[in-house]
C-alpha cells in the first residue's frame, strides 16, 4: 500500500512524526507537508504564484522520504499525486492534528481539506487529530489498531473517514465509537476581545483566544470526545466526488467527442 501522510501542523509537528510512523507499518510511506503551520485552512489551493518543495534529509522516521511544501495541506495532497510521488498514492492519511476536529471546526480544517483534496482525484483518505495539549497517550495505544480497523471497512466515494483521539491517559479512555455523527456546534468557540490599536488612527485590533465547548448531543462526534471516546466518522465531501475509474472514463469521453 503506498500512503501519503499530510498534515496542516507543519513537517515538524509530532503529529505528523507520530501517523508516519504508524504508517511506515502498513506500507510504503512518503510525507509531504507544509514548511509552516497551516491551521484552518481548509481546501485552499496556492494560485497564480510558486510553491517551493525541498525534500527533508532528516525526517525522524527511518526509511521514510519526505518533503516540505511552502503551500496549504491541499497542495501538498495536489503536488504529490501530480508531482512528486513516482506513483499515485493509494490512501492519504492528514494528522494527527492538534486539536480536534469536530463539529463546525470540520469546515474550516487543513486536515480535513488535505482529505477532500485527496477524494477529488478519487483518492481514500483518513483524518486523525487529538487534543490540542499535545496528549498522546491514547492515540499511541490505539492508533494503529483503530486504522487497521477503519481499512477494512467500506466507504463511499464521497467521503473521508474522520478519527479523532481524547486527550486523556489510556486508562481513563472508555473505547471507540463509532458512526459518529457531526455535531451541531463548534467544538473551540473564538472569543474576540477588543484592545488599543494605536499603530494606526481609528484601527480596532481584537485579540482572540479559544473557549472548548463542554456539552454536546448523544450520538455525536463532540460528545464522544467529551465523555473520553475514540470518535469514528465520516465526511461528506460537499460537491459530488467520483471514483477514479469514473474520472477516467469521463475525461476519455471528453477526449473523444
Amino acid at each position: 500500500m503506498r500512503i501519503l501522510v499530510t498534515n496542516d501542523d507543519g513537517i515538524t509537528a509530532e503529529g505528523i512524526i507520530r501517523l508516519a510512523a504508524m504508517a511506515k507499518k502498513l506500507g510504503d510511506v512518503t510525507v509531504i507537508a507544509p514548511d509552516s503551520q497551516c491551521s484552518a485552512m481548509s481546501q485552499k489551493l496556492t494560485i497564480l504564484t510558486y510553491v517551493d518543495v525541498k525534500k527533508v534529509r532528516d525526517f525522524p522516521v527511518e526509511g521514510v522520504e519526505a518533503y516540505t511544501v511552502s503551500g496549504t495541506p491541499a497542495d501538498c495532497v495536489r503536488l504529490g499525486i501530480d508531482r512528486i510521488m513516482k506513483e499515485r498514492p493509494d490512501i492519504v492519511f492528514s494528522g494527527i492534528n492538534n486539536g480536534y476536529n469536530t463539529g463546525y471546526d470540520i469546515a474550516y480544517s487543513g486536515t480535513i481539506g488535505a482529505t477532500m483534496e485527496a477524494l477529488f482525484a478519487g483518492i481514500p483518505a483518513i483524518a486523525f487529530s487529538t487534543d490540542y495539549r499535545g496528549i498522546f497517550d491514547t492515540v499511541d495505544e490505539y492508533l494503529q489498531q483503530v486504522t487497521e480497523e477503519v481499512l477494512k471497512k467500506p466507504i463511499g466515494c464521497d467521503e473521508v473517514w474522520n478519527l479523532n483521539f481524547p486527550g486523556c491517559p489510556v486508562a481513563d479512555c472508555k473505547g471507540i465509537l463509532w458512526d459518529r455523527t457531526i455535531a451541531q456546534d463548534d467544538f473551540y468557540n473564538n472569543i474576540y476581545t477588543e484592545q488599543p490599536a494605536s499603530f494606526v488612527d481609528g484601527a480596532v485590533r481584537y485579540a482572540i483566544t479559544v473557549e472548548a465547548i463542554e456539552r454536546a448531543y448523544e450520538g455525536t462526534d463532540i460528545k464522544a470526545i467529551l465523555d473520553n471516546y475514540i470518535s469514528i466518522g465520516k465526511v461528506k465531501s460537499t460537491v459530488v466526488t467520483p471514483t477514479l475509474q469514473d474520472k477516467i472514463t469521463y475525461r476519455g469521453r471528453l477526449k473523444n467527442k
